[in-house]
């Protein structure tokens, strides 16, 4: 009984920490919809309106490595704590908001708010779990994530039609405070040996991240200029790294080339995935003229197949095949993009169901082999990058893939630069795969 209530008691953790996880990519996507129903309510230009997710995406992005260091510092589950009490008081000054000015100002605050919650989950799964079971825990992931990116605008839709553009800030509050209460069950999980934070590193990393991807989602068009000053900026960083003594990002990450791999294989996957499904409803919505709730109901498919293929994936798959089950799931996904391409909107919904079949079966593996070397004292840094590199790449893929479509009207340019990206993502994360494979076989032995 011991066993099974302590075992129950990890799982109810980890379903805490997918709540927070899903309150997340909701608010990420759920505005997408609401957006000109604000822009009608408030006062303030119209080019507010992209900034309405634009406000968020951004300190999410640059904040985020600094977010997971904070953990390693401070403790994942306080951290964790403190950046849901945060997102909760700034959902609500959103819902009251009587201006756009707040309102985007709001928006900020819960990105940066998200960026110390999302960094800690994969540190606090890793302290619940391990073998076998940290598979199954991290194979959960895909579907909340499948499930919430195609629920958030058709939420949103609902929500603002059936009530009010302000309730698709208040679905927040009774989440936040369900994943407050019940945050007990967290294992407080920290670096063994208590780091220093680097402010100039946060400072640095935090302007450069910002200053690039500003551009990406600036609606005005790219800024050239300050995409270089980005890269520059962060260039200085990565050199600050390495001759501070208490750096933000572990230099020891990139001792074996399996992880600098995983950043790269990141990077490409999620500007596939993220990209994809910016283009599909958009083709549906102005090349075919259907409604946003059948766009919407359309991406169902990628989601259910995501769903089934995480599950299955962490529960047979990665503990009978290993690393090699990525390939498999590149495979799948270059497939769906190449029948969506060649055949058309027609196959849309078969040809998405294979693209959600290939998201999940990647990302299960490759969570668990990125992981997989990385040491107690480096998770924080790990889990930060990680997901600093996935949001880059779908603002890469939401820019890349949604600036051909606008610019050719066709989806046809947009899906074959998904499958070359990923192509190129599988080829990215060869090393990752090799690494992991002699990791896990001198286990075995």
């Amino acid at each position: 009984m011991p066993t099974m209530t302590r075992y129950r008691r990890r799982w109810a953790a980890l379903a805490v920490l997918l709540t927070a996880e899903a309150m997340n990519l909701l608010d990420a996507t759920i505005v997408q919809v609401a957006g000109p129903a604000i822009h009608a309510d408030l006062p303030g230009p119209a080019a507010d309106v992209p900034w309405f997710s634009a406000a968020y995406t951004l300190p999410f992005a640059a904040f985020l490595i600094t977010g997971g260091r904070l953990g390693d510092v401070f403790g994942r589950a306080r951290v964790f704590k403190l950046g849901v009490a945060g997102f909760v008081l700034a959902s609500l000054v959103c819902a009251a908001a009587d201006d756009s000015g707040l309102l985007i100002g709001a928006r900020a605050v819960q990105g940066a708010a998200a960026a110390l919650i999302i960094p800690q989950t994969i540190g606090l799964i890793r302290a619940l779990f391990d073998g076998a079971e940290l598979a199954k825990a991290l194979g959960t992931i895909g579907p909340v994530m499948g499930l919430s990116a195609v629920t958030g605008p058709l939420l949103g839709g609902l929500l603002t039609q059936a009530v009010s553009w302000r309730a698709v800030f208040l679905v927040n509050v009774p989440l936040g405070l369900a994943v407050l209460l019940a945050a007990r069950l967290l294992r407080e999980d920290r670096a063994a040996t208590r780091p220093r934070l680097d402010v100039v590193g946060t400072l640095l990393v935090a302007a450069g991240a910002g200053v690039f991807v500003y551009p990406l989602i600036d609606p005005a068009g790219t800024n050239w200029g300050l995409l270089a000053a980005g890269a520059a900026v962060l260039a200085v960083f990565g050199f600050h790294q390495r001759r501070t003594a208490a750096p933000l990002v572990e230099p020891s990450l990139f001792a074996h080339r399996g992880f600098p791999a995983a950043l790269a294989g990141s990077l490409l996957f999620f500007a596939v995935m993220t990209g994809l499904m910016q283009v599909v409803p958009m083709q549906l919505q102005l090349g075919l003229g259907v409604d946003v709730r059948t766009a919407g109901l359309t991406l169902l498919p990628l989601s259910a197949g995501l769903a089934v293929s995480s599950y299955f994936a962490g529960a047979r798959l990665v503990p009978k095949f290993g690393p090699r089950v990525m390939f498999a799931g590149l495979a799948l996904l270059t497939a769906g993009l190449v029948a969506a391409l060649t055949l058309g909107a027609g196959a849309y919904a078969w040809a998405l169901a294979l693209c959600g079949l290939g998201m999940g079966t990647f990302t299960v593996p490759f969570f668990a082999a990125a992981l997989d070397r990385v040491r107690p004292h480096e998770t924080g840094s790990a889990a930060g990058l990680l997901n600093a590199v996935q949001q880059l790449g779908g603002t890469l893929g939401v820019a890349l893939l949604g600036g051909l479509y606008l610019g050719t009207g066709t989806a046809a340019v947009a899906l074959g630069l998904g499958a070359a990206l990923a192509v190129a993502a599988a080829i990215a994360v060869v090393p990752l795969s090799r690494e992991s494979g002699r990791l896990s076989s001198r286990r075995g032995r």
